[in-house]
């Protein structure tokens, strides 16, 4: 097996490098157009949340308004003693790259700015790994169907499905470092992977990773890579983020969860069957798949269990690396039919959030989303509001928001501190943070505030001398 093969690969084959880029271009457009409308919909139904695409939002907002990266969301869940008005997100994940979005945001400032951005990313990520597989694969069609395998792999489409993320950030930049080493550009592998550590702090790793591979080819530049991500992920994790932490501590080290390492396999498995089944096995093929080992590493052993399966969008930075490998297998001689991919990725399809823009009720709005509309128009601009899960995210443009939790209305520990919130505004049907939306509707009425809306169980309240 070539995974674990100390030979060394054969040197890049470049097949066609004079082909047109229309059909990259194209499939990357298709792809963008698909993810662009999906999450635009999706938000618009209400089905983004506080708890991601409200909190990154605020982050983006800092940005552009030149301060540091805070979010009043991310109190609702901040470590015991916290008292500010915003959690310092620094403290929370290592994610400079998110200032790249900053005058983005300023000159359009609207959350959706981030949900096409990610989308742009991902189309982005698409037509590097199209134009490779264009290059190293012989049969003209490889660049269309390995292109929209890629781009309708699961793992990027739970990406699109959960709101915004950082590591969307992740997938063009592994894509191009991935490509770049099939060509045998080591010195441009080196540079997109060494961006990888201002995307997120576990990304260190992988750069370091990448950093042995390219000693095989480069050695001075392999070596100082290598170094360069072990040091960052030291630096960040142990330095950075603790410096940032109001407690002084990265939280991620010691989470609250009792599971072991040999517990929930059934859950891992799916998703390391997934990742086999969209190159039919063929990724073990390359040495590319060694770049696989660090993200997968953290998250198996991890004793969350929101971190092992196929869901949500932790498996996104797997994808590219895991079709580069498969177009490294290809060209190296392994057998299989160049539109074996795109066919898993249809036969997958009905499971993932794509699959929506083929549903009727997708596109029709219920009486909630309705009432969720009226109610979000009641709230002026400017004003400190508590925002249920589901709606938070559509303030975050105009409004000082918090989430709508245990606390937001009054500190136990601090009787004398004034309510940080003027307005409420909730639907009684969102599940997180649990149990929180009914206690604090429950302590503002009894605590005299007016509600002013109520209609299919959204719900406005404005604080009596607000």
């Amino acid at each position: 097996m070539a995974l674990l093969s100390a030979r060394r690969p054969v040197l890049p084959r470049a097949v066609g490098p004079r082909r047109s880029r229309a059909a990259p271009a194209l499939t990357s457009a298709v792809v963008l157009v698909l993810y662009a409308v999906y999450s635009l919909r999706e938000h618009r139904r209400f089905g983004t949340s506080g708890y991601d695409l409200g909190i990154f939002a605020q982050a983006v907002r800092s940005y552009a308004e030149l301060r540091t990266p805070a979010s009043e969301i991310r109190t609702a869940t901040a470590p015991p003693g916290f008292d500010g008005d915003a959690y310092p997100l620094l403290a929370d994940h290592f994610h400079p790259v998110l200032a790249l979005l900053g005058p983005l945001y300023r000159l359009f400032p609207h959350v959706e700015v981030l949900l096409l951005a990610q989308s742009g990313l991902v189309a982005v990520s698409v037509y590097v790994i199209s134009r490779a597989a264009q290059r190293h694969l012989p049969h003209p069609g490889a660049a269309v169907s390995v292109g929209l395998a890629f781009g309708l792999c699961w793992g990027l489409q739970q990406l699109a499905g959960f709101d915004f993320h950082e590591v969307a950030f992740a997938v063009p930049l592994l894509a191009l470092a991935c490509r770049a080493h099939l060509d045998g550009r080591w010195r441009a592998a080196a540079c997109w992977a060494a961006c990888l550590p201002l995307v997120k702090e576990d990304l260190g790793v992988t750069t370091a990773v990448f950093g042995l591979l390219l000693m095989r080819h480069h050695r001075r530049g392999g070596a100082a890579l290598c170094a360069f991500g072990a040091a960052s992920t030291v630096l960040v994790v142990c330095v950075v983020l603790p410096a940032w932490a109001p407690d002084g501590r990265y939280g991620y080290l010691n989470q609250p969860h009792a599971q072991g390492v040999f517990e929930g396999w059934p859950v891992k498995s799916l998703t390391l069957a997934a990742l086999l089944a969209v190159t039919l096995g063929l990724v073990l093929r390359s040495p590319l798949a060694w770049l696989l080992l660090p993200t997968l590493a953290w998250r198996l052993t991890s004793p969350n269990p929101a971190y092992w399966g196929p869901e949500l969008h932790y498996s996104a930075v797997l994808v590219p690396v895991a079709f580069a490998a498969l177009i490294d297998a290809l060209r190296r001689g392994a057998r299989m039919p160049h539109f074996a991919p795109l066919l898993v990725a249809l036969v997958l399809l009905p499971g993932q959030p794509l699959r929506d823009l083929a549903t009727p009720g997708f596109w029709e709005d219920s009486p909630r989303q309705g009432a969720a509309r009226a109610a979000l128009r009641l709230v002026p601009d400017g004003v400190r509001v508590a925002a249920s899960n589901s709606l938070a995210p559509h303030l975050t443009d105009r409004a000082r928001v918090r989430l709508v939790a245990r606390g937001v209305l009054d500190r136990p520990d601090r009787p004398d501190r004034v309510a940080p919130v003027d307005w409420i505004v909730a639907d009684t049907r969102d599940l997180f943070p649990a149990g929180a939306v009914g206690a604090v509707l429950h302590r503002a009425e009894v605590l005299g505030w007016h509600r002013i809306h109520e209609e299919h169980g959204v719900v406005v309240l404005r604080r009596p001398d607000g």
